[in-house]
């Protein structure tokens, strides 16, 4: 234990120097040797903390610092996502919500020391692990692999990346210390090449700080670069944490770089806790040790706009996660201290010595009610149908240059009955014959058929298709084209001759909007709605989406994310930062309780109602009873 107090020494003097702004005056330096964390060549235990700036509103960015630090945390881990700053090939964006150098600084300026997770792949419950969509263009093209095509395109991004970043870096005056170069790379593959080019273009874009991987003790093996500092993921037990990196790593640090205080939520599942009790005793234990820790998460946020993602393997059903990503942390979804908030910082007053710093917690941040308001004005977004893409076979989301959102398939059918099935949908869909709703189809139940009676003549079949994310993990992330992605059959026959819309719903607004004729109409379409509400003072606040079914929101232009019946979830937040005194816009596009228009706000979220008896959803208009 003698070395852990004379870790616990420096860390106190490095903090008090931090109280003082020492760092900038002259240069700090980090590096891992001798069994040990270096910072400026003494022993140094971090306290640290996932946190992700795409799930937190720009405004919010130094309030959820702020806040991470008077937990007691001196670290932050965070994961950079290749589909955020560079939406299509060549086009980065390092601005707004993206300017992920900003939100370095603004990390140095709390006095957080950062570990960098730009590795392309980072899984974290984002839409295809952090990956474009448009890599998927090419049918044959192989993410996470050594093939060319996405080397370059990797290669190419972490370049930028360095730009950005690179200034930041310790031994350049920044809070950098560490950048990670793949991310529980064991799960998915062993092939050490592929590793050590990982290592290598890191290396050659300028990022000359320490190097690392993680994974769990399980695949471990799999996943270490002989050479390269390899981290610990998981709940795991102190002994384990100690044995597996002296097996791996010829001894310490040792550091657990993602320690859970919970679980993620999906969608029709339960919501996810643990309690104060087990999260303390588990940390106690760890910390004993003097061991480092990253806690995933700290704060968790928001999966705003089409951005959460998927599991799926051959273990378990195909599972969309929910827009909250509140993960029961110490910080939640609003930003405010949870019990477990101060038991982690009375834990890190055990473990550090006399004289070590914690700020006082910031003051908690208000919520507010919206009183009911109504969404009065209908767009019919069939009605305004970009031009048509004709082909003989359905295509994909990629296929037609579209990344996210929704596809319209149609196609026309001849008389008779049968079954119609739709061969690898992905994901959901309302199926309509004659414009008449006739059912849903649903990949996490594994529901893609459903029985039809087509009349004399013929009639005109629409299926209309969501994404609902794709795979962030598991066997078939490189199986993860969206919409219907092989064919359609009806009573055996396959279906040709299919005219294609796309609607990403990049800019809702622009479609033309009137005054509903009659109060209360059900469509047989999803219907866009739009509505407004006045507020004198802006504070937090939770859309309660109770009496809707399922859909999107958009609040002053901001894409909240979705909604759906079943749960877990039933609140949407909305930070304070995007509303306004005076009138705020709301857009909702649902898909099925079309003629539910009442809205309004509440002071809580609500994150564990699970309408298990809703988790299929309803076959039609007439069928939907509550």
């Amino acid at each position: 234990m003698k070395v852990f107090g004379r870790i616990l020494a420096v860390l106190a003097m490095f903090m008090v120097s931090l109280m003082f702004g020492c760092q900038e005056e002259s240069r700090n330096t980090f590096r891992i040797a001798g069994g040990q964390f270096l910072l400026n060549e003494e022993p140094v235990m971090f306290f640290s903390g996932e946190i992700h700036p795409s799930r937190i509103p720009r405004e919010y960015w130094q309030d959820r610092l702020q806040m991470v630090r008077a937990m007691g945390m001196n670290a932050i881990s965070i994961y950079m996502f290749w589909n955020v700053h560079e939406p299509y090939p060549g086009q980065y964006y390092f601005e707004g919500n993206a300017d992920i150098a900003e939100f370095v600084r603004l990390a140095q300026q709390e006095g957080l020391w950062v570990m960098l997770r730009p590795s392309p792949y980072v899984c974290a419950e984002w839409e295809f692990g952090g990956y474009p969509w448009w890599l998927l263009k090419e049918e044959d093209l192989k993410v996470r692999s050594k093939d060319p095509r996405f080397i370059d395109a990797y290669r190419n991004y972490v370049h930028e990346v360095a730009n950005q970043l690179t200034p930041l870096l310790i031994e350049n005056g920044g809070p950098i210390i560490m950048v990670q170069i793949e991310n529980e790379y064991g799960f998915y593959g062993d092939d050490k090449e592929y590793l050590a080019l990982n290592r290598d273009i890191f290396l050659e874009a300028g990022f000359s700080c320490a190097l690392f991987t993680c994974d769990p003790p399980s695949t471990i093996d799999a996943g270490h670069l002989p050479g390269t500092y390899a981290a610990v993921n998981g709940g795991v037990k102190p002994q384990e944490v100690i044995a597996t990196q002296d097996r791996i790593n010829g001894g310490g640090p040792y550091f657990v770089s993602e320690w859970y205080p919970a679980w993620f939520d999906v969608w029709g599942k339960k919501h996810h806790t643990s309690s104060v009790e087990a999260f303390t005793q588990h940390l106690d234990s760890i910390f004993h040790y003097g061991i480092s820790l990253n806690m995933y998460m700290s704060h968790g946020g928001s999966n705003f706009g089409f951005m959460n993602g998927a599991n799926y393997d051959t273990y378990m059903p195909f599972q969309s996660q929910t827009q909250s990503y509140d993960y029961d942390a110490p910080i939640n979804e609003a930003g405010n201290p949870t019990h477990k908030f101060f038991a982690y910082r009375e834990l890190v007053k055990k473990y550090a010595p006399e004289g070590y710093y914690i700020p006082d917690v910031p003051e908690l941040k208000p919520s507010m009610a919206i009183q009911p308001f109504k969404l009065d004005e209908v767009s019919f977004f069939e009605q305004h149908r970009p031009q048509p893409i004709r082909s003989e076979k359905p295509l994909s989301f990629e296929d037609i240059d579209q990344g996210y959102g929704y596809v319209l398939y149609e196609t026309s059918l001849p008389e008779g009955e049968g079954w119609l099935k739709i061969k690898e949908l992905r994901d959901y869909g309302i199926v309509l014959l004659d414009g008449k709703r006739i059912g849903i189809v649903d990949r996490r139940t594994e529901l893609d058929s459903i029985f039809l009676s087509v009349p004399q003549g013929g009639a005109r079949l629409s299926l209309f298709i969501e994404n609902l994310g794709r795979i962030n993990f598991g066997t078939f992330l490189t199986d993860n084209r969206k919409g219907i992605t092989e064919a359609v059959f009806f009573d055996g026959a396959e279906i040709r001759g299919w005219e294609i819309y796309g609607y990403p719903f990049n800019h809702p607004d622009d479609y033309s909007f009137a005054a509903e004729s009659i109060e209360g109409q059900a469509y047989e379409w999803p219907v866009l709605r739009k509505g407004a509400f006045t507020l004198e003072e802006v504070a937090d606040t939770y859309l309660d989406m109770r009496d809707f079914g399922k859909g999107s929101v958009w609040v002053n232009g901001h894409h909240i994310g979705r909604y759906w019946q079943v749960g877990p979830q039933q609140t949407l937040y909305i930070p304070a930062p995007w509303l306004r005194q005076g009138e705020n816009e709301v857009l909702v596009f649902e898909m099925l309780k079309t003629w539910q228009k009442k809205l309004q706000g509440i002071e809580e979220p609500i994150l564990d109602q699970l309408n298990e008896e809703l988790f299929v959803g309803p076959t039609s208009i007439q069928q939907i009873q509550y």
